[in-house]
């Protein structure tokens, strides 16, 4: 089986507002996306699709077809559009994140020949992005960042063997990174809100529980969670997940990046992945 992605781009106009609630609960949901005038964002649409390969043409499918399918949909239903006022899904659903991802996955998983949509990631902006497969789960994604410093240095090596694996990481006096923290939620998606968790919520946990500890910290030297604990990017991800996972409803990855050429993963049961 072969898996080939294709990104395509739109706009579109919304807000989040639920009519029998009061101004003082849609500000705590939805905060600045509760304006009635709306407001409006530049999609970034990741549609993957699966098949076998043909063994005369050495495709799947031609990727113009996948575009095509894609664009005349998202022309028809989508661009341009101020999604409360203009469709009809979205006078009933309110057009968040995961409500349009959800939507666009319906809506495209029959319109394709010779290949079969397995996934779908659409990014609102470069801090939020959801993403569906199959089934009645939507993931929600949400970007974070901290600078911090750490030493790699490992008790059970010899200062040798620390220099030898860590090279100038092993620096005594420790060196630096942005990082950047991604928190994924999985979960059916409300029928009231038409998100996963609310993100007011998830970010005044992420910041209270993470940020504030990490941010600007030394982490081997400021931090109770390293005092013991090598602070490989590896084991921030663990921990993050650790710090995080009885307090955020839904918790499905830690990514971490500790560069741009590095990232790491977890998803709680130890089978971390870095790429």
């Amino acid at each position: 089986m072969m898996y080939m992605s294709r990104k395509v781009t739109f706009s579109a106009a919304h807000f989040y507002r639920i009519d029998n609630w009061s101004e003082e609960e849609n500000q705590r949901a939805f905060g600045p996306c509760s304006n009635p005038n709306g407001h409006g964002h530049d999609y970034t649409l990741e549609v993957m699709v699966r098949g076998d390969i043909d063994e005369k043409t050495g495709i799947v499918v031609n990727i113009v077809d996948v575009d095509k399918v894609v664009q005349d949909f998202l022309h028809a239903e989508i661009d341009g559009k101020f999604l409360n006022h203009e469709h009809p899904y979205f006078h009933e659903n309110l057009p968040t994140t995961e409500n349009i991802v959800n939507f666009i996955w319906d809506s495209l998983q029959d319109k394709f020949s010779d290949c079969e949509l397995h996934h779908l990631r659409l990014h609102e902006n470069d801090f939020l992005y959801s993403e569906k497969e199959f089934g009645p789960m939507v993931q929600l994604t949400r970007k974070y960042h901290f600078s911090a410093a750490h030493r790699l240095h490992s008790d059970q090596l010899t200062d040798e063997e620390n220099v030898k694996l860590f090279g100038k990481c092993n620096n005594p006096h420790g060196h630096g990174h942005n990082y950047k923290l991604e928190v994924t939620v999985r979960g059916p998606i409300d029928p009231v809100t038409g998100m996963v968790i609310g993100l007011a919520e998830l970010d005044e946990t992420v910041s209270r529980i993470v940020l504030q500890q990490f941010d600007h910290k030394h982490l081997n030297l400021d931090t109770e969670q390293f005092k013991t604990l090598n602070p490989t990017s590896e084991v921030v991800a663990t921990v993050i997940w650790d710090m995080l996972c009885d307090h955020v409803p839904n918790l499905y990855k830690v990514g971490l990046w500790e560069t741009e050429k590095n990232y790491f993963e977890y998803y709680g049961d130890g089978q971390g992945v870095s790429k």
